[in-house]
């Protein structure tokens, strides 16, 4: 556990660096980066981060930089990434780019870790913090997962990862710190139903692709349902499809697209296997074959539990309202830190109306003060994490 008097000086530490974050979020807001171009986002941040000529570059546009000493360190994720949404806020610091904004709060993120980030380097960090400045999050390739492919997590000894996202489901300054799966998987599927086509006036000439994969659109429907346990949140979605030419040419050949979420790893292989089954067996009954081809995205946000057990300790002792069952099959890629070291994130509620990825979703002050503290708090709870790993193995 750390110092109460370490406590009070680096949250004292945190009210004086807020009001440059705030500065920097909405200079961050008004020229949004979009994903894979992030470069002047990146430039922009560790401008504002202290010692920033010792960052290292990551995942092409995106950085690492360490603050404090050597050994094991904390690392905080803050995603750079813009959407291609046209703002629609009105606020004088809105976008000044037509078609990008920051509606996902990314901006508000990287504002709370610049103030964390300060607030260490004034008080002297316990343990050294990794700030890693995260490209794509919103897009394929995954930034995180170039991150944690690199090998620079490895080398500059990141020992846990700790990050914050805004949430409008929860009640404004309420935050979310939940153990195990938060975030499901996210993977993408294609389906290609190939018969035979002819003439609309011969059907029996023919195989139709486009009713057969009909049908197995139909027949997805009972994946979840009927082949996962009720106790396992899943979602099989499809969101496109496409066949035919004209009024009287029955199809030859049928497309789909959707979606397939998980909150377990083995509920994930289950219905990729499932979804291939139930297209392939279904056109068969139709005279038809299909193909079916998975895009692996992200995989299961799991939080480590000793880890999310230790940060809403440090939330309680700061009198911050902490819930701990908020899940959610979207995704993020966070879900690769966690794959490679003890990770948490945290969701901060904004209370607001408006979703995540509106063209009028705007977290104000409040939120970002909120976020930091929350930041705070997570690499705080860290610490003591940290520190216990590293006594138990200087002692066995």
């Amino acid at each position: 556990m750390t110092d109460p008097t370490e406590h009070a000086a680096l949250w004292s530490a945190l009210e004086r660096h807020l009001p440059a974050a705030l500065d920097l979020r909405r200079r961050l807001h008004r020229r949004p980066d979009l994903s894979g171009d992030e470069a002047a986002t990146r430039d922009l941040v560790l401008a504002a981060l202290p010692g920033s000529g010792g960052a290292v570059k990551a995942a092409e546009t995106g950085a690492v930089l360490r603050i404090g000493g050597p050994g094991p360190a904390i690392g905080v994720r803050g995603e750079m990434d813009a959407l291609p949404v046209a703002e629609d806020t009105g606020v004088p610091w809105a976008s000044d780019r037509p078609g990008a904004m920051h509606a996902c709060g990314h901006d508000t993120h990287l504002a709370a870790l610049v103030a964390v980030a300060g607030a260490l380097a004034e008080t002297g960090p316990p343990v050294p913090l990794l700030a890693v400045l995260q490209p794509r999050e919103e897009t394929y390739p995954s930034g995180a997962r170039d991150i944690t492919t690199s090998g620079v997590l490895e080398s500059e000894r990141c020992a846990a990862m700790v990050g914050v996202h805004v949430q409008p489901l929860l009640a404004r300054g309420e935050v979310a710190c939940t153990a195990g799966g938060v975030n499901g998987s996210s993977d993408e599927f294609e389906i290609v139903v190939r018969g035979r086509p002819g003439h609309a006036a011969y059907p029996h000439l023919t195989n139709d692709a486009l009713l057969a994969l009909s049908e197995v659109v139909v027949a997805l429907q009972s994946v979840v349902s009927r082949s996962v346990d009720p106790m396992a949140p899943a979602v099989v979605g499809v969101s496109s499809f496409t066949a035919g030419s004209a009024a009287n040419v029955i199809a030859g050949t049928a497309r789909a697209t959707g979606t397939v979420r998980a909150l377990a790893s083995s509920t994930r292989e289950l219905m990729h296997r499932r979804i291939t089954e139930v297209a392939e067996s279904v056109a068969r009954a139709h005279a038809c074959t299909a193909s079916v081809t998975f895009t692996h995205g992200e995989p299961v946000l799991d939080n480590d539990a000793v880890l999310a057990g230790s940060i809403a300790r440090e939330l309680d002792r700061r009198g911050l309202s902490v819930s701990r069952n908020l899940r959610s099959l979207g995704s993020d890629d966070f879900s690769y830190f966690c794959e490679l070291v003890p990770s948490t994130m945290l969701f901060v509620g904004t209370g607001t109306s408006e979703p995540l990825h509106s063209s009028r979703f705007l977290p104000d002050d409040a939120d970002v003060r909120a976020l930091a503290a929350a930041l705070m708090a997570a690499y705080l709870g860290a610490v003591a994490v940290v520190r216990d790993r590293a006594g138990a193995v200087a002692s066995g």
